[in-house]
């Protein structure tokens, strides 16, 4: 009974203190609390969680840390085994425009018909180290600045195996297997050593040859056949492998390290008729073992540098863009991705050794000459150039595209210098940037500049490069920055209209704003030739000149934040409709009182008469 009593005083109590409306303050300032308080809270409970990570996942997380910066800046691609959220499923590739493969056990080769690297050749490279007999915490890495595939395994014995795998840019006919193997336990281990090797190529020849380098004898395995190609003329091509005799087993004594190199070198002939196969075989095949002699005289650390040089040269041209939250958008991962791809399926003569000087110079001259690229509407608007990553198939079908688009719309000089060029017409078609009768000209609608821009060392003749930059600033408007990378001589640029005087360019940025012309023109003109600039004003026939509008605000808040609304949380919405619901419910509720609590005094005051 006390407890009762104890209750109904509690109760009568909160009925004197708290009214309706005091309750529903005191709701929202709670929920309000919990609101902002809530997340850093749950952050704080799961750090505080007791590191249950086992001996595989610690490993694999500190193996894939150096990379995390570059994944961060998508400039490189990480896949954990099975794919994590979030991560891309873009396949592990390598190639360089004579031969690529993915880096699975399976992958066969795949060799230049027509213009990518579509031909299977059914010789299976890749090397792999059977651990022990629990699975391994796996993950793979695509570094597009190194062109270099990373792919670790960790094992929860703390034996860790770490592979690099790269299709040579210098030595274009080598594919480099790089193995490391790491063994913290107090144990000698002997590890078997995995190859596919040979499948389904019928007419291919295998016998041992013997070269000298290092110390002592190795024993090389060559392996040549012919390939059938789909043509009116059923050609074949001959091709010739040869690569490095792996061992069985390897064996890493305790709290020591082993790494193991092993190189293949393929070579392939033209399409020619299957009558002319057996004097091309010889040939092929001679030429594939030189290719190898010469390879292994390098020692590994000169391999990788040579290699590792050549890409980022390539990469030093590149576009930026910012992220975009909308449905759909194409955003940097994806870009770096495809240009990575594409690169892979183009040859880099000017850095391929034995390249003459002439050769070179004539290679200078087509990157030098670009004249008419690029000549079609800017890229990112063209959905199926950015398509499926996820297989080699999808690979060959996307660099295809690539290509024939470039070559068809005036970049047909720039492709002629190999990857070089490549790259440089894909950053020119990203922006709509067209080289057009002494000047270069930047043709993209001033409505598609509602995300910032950075168009990367653009080259301009032999010694010149040009940095094109959009900002979007506060008010949604547009504004282009402009600077020379490095010159040798004087640049001028105007804005659309070429109306105001031209501002000469230097290594300091310089600001132009963004116009819109009627008729439309380009939006941005460049030229080391002051008096073809002066006179464009002359030749550009306009009806109006003014500065683009503003961005309307929703379509920056689409980008911004993925949705019109401007990006506010869903557990915003989720709190206002929660406290919507409860001022209804209190309004009910006193709405409820007054009428029924009105009728039930009306009864007990006449009852009482």
């Amino acid at each position: 009974m006390e407890i009762l009593e104890m209750i109904r005083r509690w109760k009568r109590t909160l009925e004197n203190y708290f009214t309706y409306r005091r309750a529903f303050i005191l709701i929202t300032i709670v929920f309000g609390f919990i609101f902002y308080v809530g997340p850093n809270f749950m952050r704080w409970l799961s750090q505080a969680k007791p590191d249950i990570e086992d001996v595989a996942e610690r490993c694999l997380k500190e193996r894939l840390r150096q990379f995390n910066f570059d994944f961060e800046e998508f400039n490189a691609n990480i896949q954990h085994i099975p794919l994590q959220d979030n991560e891309k499923p873009y396949v592990p590739y390598i190639g360089n425009g004579v031969f690529g493969l993915s880096i699975y056990p399976d992958s066969p080769l795949y060799i230049r018909y027509g213009r990518t690297l579509s031909l299977p050749v059914y010789w299976h490279p890749i090397i792999t180290v059977a651990g022990d007999s629990r699975p391994a915490k796996e993950a793979t890495v695509i570094h597009y600045l190194t062109g270099i595939a990373h792919r670790f395994q960790c094992f929860s014995s703390g034996l860790y195996v770490s592979y690099q795998y790269y299709a040579h840019r210098t030595m274009a006919a080598i594919l480099v297997q790089d193995i490391s193997i790491t063994n913290p336990t107090n144990e000698n281990l002997f590890l078997n050593l995995q190859q596919l090797k040979l499948s389904n190529w019928p007419t291919a020849v295998s016998h041992t040859v013997t070269f000298q380098h290092g110390i002592g004898d190795h024993d090389y395995q060559a392996v040549t056949g012919m390939v059938e190609v789909a043509n009116p003329n059923s050609d074949v091509i001959a091709v010739s492998i040869v690569s490095k005799k792996i061992p069985r087993t390897v064996e890493v004594k305790a709290h020591k390290s082993a790494t193991l190199e092993f190189l293949t070198s393929i070579e392939y002939s033209e399409p020619i008729h299957k009558g002319d196969y057996a004097a091309k075989k010889d040939i092929t095949e001679n030429q594939c073992m030189e290719k190898m002699k010469r390879a292994v005289l390098k020692t590994r650390q000169n391999r990788q540098a040579d290699h590792v040089n050549v890409w980022q040269n390539l990469w030093s041209t590149g576009v930026s863009i910012s992220q975009s939250k909308a449905a759909n958008a194409i955003n940097g991962d994806k870009i770096n991705a495809t240009i990575y791809y594409v690169l892979s399926h183009v040859t880099s003569p000017y850095y391929e050794e034995g390249t003459t000087k002439e050769r070179k110079n004539d290679l200078a001259n087509s990157l030098f000459y670009a004249e008419g690229c690029y000549g079609g509407h800017h890229t990112l608007q063209a959905d199926n150039l950015w398509g499926d990553l996820s297989s080699v198939k999808d690979v060959n079908i996307t660099a295809s595209k690539w290509l024939l688009t470039l070559e068809k719309q005036g970049c047909h000089n720039l492709l002629k210098a190999g990857a070089s060029g490549v790259i440089q017409a894909i950053v020119l078609s990203v922006g709509s940037l067209r080289f057009s009768n002494q000047h270069l000209e930047f043709n993209i609608h001033p409505k598609f500049l509602h995300r910032d821009f950075l168009f990367r060392r653009i080259g301009y003749g032999n010694s010149t490069h040009v940095n094109i930059s959009v900002v979007v600033q506060e008010d949604n408007k547009a504004v282009l920055y402009v600077a020379l990378d490095r010159s040798d001589k004087f640049y001028y640029a105007c804005d659309g209209g070429c109306l105001d005087n031209p501002v000469q360019l230097g290594p300091m940025k310089k600001q132009f704003p963004v116009k819109l012309t009627d008729p439309v023109t380009a939006i941005l003109y460049i030229t080391y030739d002051r008096q073809h600039m002066e006179d464009l004003r002359h030749a550009i026939h306009l009806k109006e000149v003014a500065e683009a509008p503003a961005h309307e605000h929703h379509v920056i808040a689409l980008h911004k934040h993925g949705d019109h609304l401007g990006g506010l949380p869903a557990l915003f919405w989720v709190s206002i409709s929660f406290l919507i619901i409860v001022f209804h419910l209190f309004l009910f509720k006193l709405i409820y009182n007054e009428y029924c609590g009105s009728q039930d005094k009306y009864r007990t005051r006449y009852g009482k008469l």
